[in-house]
């Protein structure tokens, strides 16, 4: 079944990639979606999908510093350079050193780092953690190069074949052979250790796929050349660092800040677990993000590109409110994708949600400083971002506990949104299209009020079954009102 969007042929051919990318995300997400249900309840302990958790946010972290922000370099300097192979190297060249040195260094010093996590961190799960995020790393520069390749077809595969392996690899340890039997054969291992396992496992295989679609690249290094990749990547590095601050530290100011009388470990599992139920708003900005990014670069020195990012900003904005309220209204029927001892946080998904739109928009308009070279600005967002979240979690997390590091999270984006947009409007690389958009919010609150007030005075599915309908009826007058119009053939 073939699907065309029609609308301006611009902004058509990038939702039309961002739907493509998109089975590299929501295809993979939700074959990780079935990891939930099985990890929160063969890990019956909360305590245990909390160092799962804890251990994931790290990763994030590290993956920025590996990958040293040359995949926006790379989109950028082989714009400018038209010389693909020599920035695609140099590139390349330097996060697989970087990743070298860094899991050697994890290697050598397993033990060290196991002792300062405290008991239960085993040096295994320290070892297989650098490898995952060093083979991530890695893999970053060839996948960038799909990208910049319009290549959205074999992306998607590479990356729906590698989780798929994760997922299928889970399901053998856990539920095929299962945890007691692996306790048996490995009494020496966690039965914690085969998630870790499964994810190592799926990074080399696509270690070896991507590199068959995009060819092993020559090892060189051109002084001048990475030396201006750096620099323009540096900012980007300390950006993301900052941003990953916001996006994972609160899973572990929850571990460090909370009461000792409250069992710190657990609250982390079931935040975890919250948190993927939010993560569905995430997938939409992910799935934007990898169309938008090269789309943008090419087309800033176009006539329209202002009247084409007013339109894609307005796009966006509705699209995630629209995702968020479908999240928000069927909890009901979402919670049981997590085990019965996760689910007495939901109360922060509709948090966590408000707080992923205002990263998306932020997204949005980080491509004023972008395009514009001046990514130090970047840095200046997430970096007072980053100090935003720790002092909010150091006050919110001891008071209100896991509802203070969903609060905090929101806070940040909205003052990072907040301060790019008050920075760049006069930059010419920004726009917002507004025609109908007081009719969309309108209709937007009497959505929320509406599924509100059926919640408080009646039954959850009652609330549910009306807000949906509502929802339907807002699509359609968005899509009438935007003269878009989906032709499918069979």
């Amino acid at each position: 079944m073939t699907f065309i969007l029609e609308k301006m042929s611009s902004v058509k051919q990038l939702y039309s990639q961002s739907i493509i990318y998109g089975l590299s995300t929501i295809v993979p997400r939700l074959l990780n979606y079935l990891l939930v249900p099985i990890h929160t309840n063969v890990l019956t302990d909360p305590r245990q999908y909390g160092v799962i958790t804890e251990f994931y946010a790290y990763i994030s972290f590290l993956l920025i510093f590996l990958t040293f922000g040359l995949e926006t370099g790379y989109f950028r300097f082989v714009n400018r350079y038209k010389d693909d192979e020599r920035v695609y190297s140099n590139s390349f060249t330097f996060i697989l050193s970087l990743s070298t040195v860094f899991f050697v260094s994890v290697l050598i010093f397993s033990g060290s780092i196991s002792n300062l996590l405290g008991s239960g961190y085993l040096p295994i799960y320290i070892v297989t953690t650098a490898a995952i995020v060093s083979l991530d790393s890695i893999t970053a520069l060839p996948f960038a190069r799909l990208r910049n390749q319009n290549r959205p077809l074999v992306f998607s595969f590479i990356k729906v074949a590698g989780v798929a392996i994760n997922v299928l690899l889970n399901i053998i340890f856990y539920l095929v052979i299962k945890p007691q039997y692996l306790k048996t054969l490995f009494p020496q291992v966690d039965p914690l250790f085969y998630v870790f396992l499964s994810n190592l496992i799926q990074n080399i295989f696509v270690l070896i796929l991507v590199t068959f679609y995009t060819s092993i690249p020559k090892i060189r290094i051109d002084k001048k050349l990475l030396k201006e990749l750096l620099w323009y990547s540096f900012p980007l590095l300390l950006a993301g660092l900052s941003g990953t601050t916001n996006e994972a530290f609160d899973r572990l100011f929850i571990k460090y800040l909370l009461p000792k009388s409250v069992d710190s470990l657990y609250q982390l599992g079931i935040y975890g677990a919250s948190v993927k139920l939010a993560v569905l708003l995430v997938i939409f900005v992910q799935m934007y993000r990898f169309a938008a990014e090269p789309f943008f670069f090419k087309t800033s020195g176009s006539n329209d590109h202002i009247t084409l990012f007013g339109k894609s900003f307005k796009y966006f904005l509705i699209f995630s409110i629209i995702i968020s309220l479908l999240i928000t209204f069927n909890l009901p029927i979402l919670k049981y994708f997590i085990g019965k001892n996760y689910r007495e946080s939901l109360y922060i998904v509709p948090v966590l949600l408000l707080a992923n739109i205002f990263y998306g928009l932020f997204f949005n308009l980080s491509f004023w400083y972008k395009l514009a070279d001046k990514t130090i600005y970047g840095l200046k967002y997430t970096v007072i971002g980053s100090i935003i979240t720790i002092i909010s979690n150091i006050i919110l997390i001891p008071v209100i506990g896991i509802y203070g590091a969903a609060l905090s999270r929101l806070i940040t984006y909205v003052t990072m949104t907040l301060m790019s947009y008050k920075d760049g409007r006069t930059s010419g690389f920004i726009s917002f299209e507004t025609s109908n958009v007081k009719f969309y919010l309108i209709f937007i609150f009497l959505i929320i009020l509406s599924g509100t007030i059926l919640l408080i005075f009646f039954k959850p599915y009652i609330s549910l079954l009306v807000a949906n309908i509502l929802i339907i009826i807002f699509v359609y007058k968005f899509m009438k009102r935007e003269n878009i119009n989906i032709y499918i053939w069979k």
